[in-house]
């Protein structure tokens, strides 16, 4: 038997359907093909794009990802076309069968429809920092189907696409780079006001991740039922961790309010008792 026999030699045969080994070899052949594009694609990306600063990187990655959709899709078309089945009359023999996939997969539709509004529209992009449903991470990976977000605990939390789109998300990213945060205090009645707006100034003022311009400020917010309450305003560009930022204040607040004699007090109620 020689290469031609070998090559024509029938492996299925069908009323509609004829796989040799010809069709075998040349569907291998564009696998191997595509996936060698897509690698050589990946290693172009990585190291000639990603790494200029001229470049935004969510948009090359969005770029990246919507190539090698393509390509998959491309390579899968003329894979069934060189085993010898027709595209459309796969679709047609099994309209029924999509119907019913359709019923049932609505959810991870959706969820591919919002990936792609996702990479197309780009309101969410790699590194943006952002809020859904109490949480705040750093996006690491926007797919087809779901988005990978990194919390400040770094865990990664596999995100619907669709949660993104029809939920209500907070983009940090897409704010000024410096982001106005606050951390609020109660002094007792009686304080000195003035020393304590001077205090609390001081502290945000004295934070190296807090930025002098715009200078921050504090606020009298209120005469509240057991202590007069302040409000100090501050902006920093680390809003991934500016929790970390308000736990440092907090820490110097109260080793301020210390030294100055400025008394936090306890929630208080004062009891009238009458008797007849």
């Amino acid at each position: 038997m020689n290469i031609k026999e070998i090559l024509n030699f029938t492996l299925i045969e069908t009323n509609n359907l004829h796989i040799t080994v010809y069709n075998i070899l040349m569907a291998a052949f564009i696998l191997v093909i595509t996936e060698v594009i897509i690698w050589t694609l990946h290693r172009v990306f990585k190291k000639k794009i990603y790494p200029k600063p001229n470049i935004d990187i969510g948009k090359s990655h969005t770029i990246y990802r919507l190539i090698k959709y393509f390509l998959w899709i491309t390579a899968i078309i003329l894979v069934l076309q060189a085993i010898g089945l027709k595209v459309t009359f796969i679709l047609a023999g099994s309209a029924a069968l999509l119907v019913g996939l359709g019923l049932g997969m609505q959810e991870i539709f959706k969820d591919i429809v919002s990936g792609l509004i996702l990479l197309f529209e780009r309101n969410l992009k790699i590194n943006d920092v952002v809020e859904l449903e109490d949480e705040i991470g750093k996006v690491k990976e926007i797919g087809f189907r779901t988005t990978k977000i990194e919390t400040r605990d770094n865990i990664i939390l596999i995100i619907p696409n669709s949660k993104f789109i029809v939920g209500k998300v907070i983009n940090w990213s897409h704010i000024e780079k410096l982001t106005r945060f606050s951390v609020n205090v109660g002094v007792a009645y009686g304080s000195d006001v003035r020393l304590v707006e001077k205090v609390l100034h001081d502290c945000a003022i004295n934070h190296k991740k807090i930025s002098k311009k715009p200078d921050p400020f504090v606020r009298f917010n209120n005469f509240g039922e057991s202590s007069l309450d302040f409000q100090l305003f501050f902006w920093t560009d680390d809003s991934f961790y500016v929790e970390n930022i308000k736990s440092d204040l907090r820490f110097e607040i109260d080793k301020k309010f210390r030294e100055n004699k400025i008394q936090i007090p306890f929630p208080q109620r004062d009891v009238h008792i009458i008797s007849k």
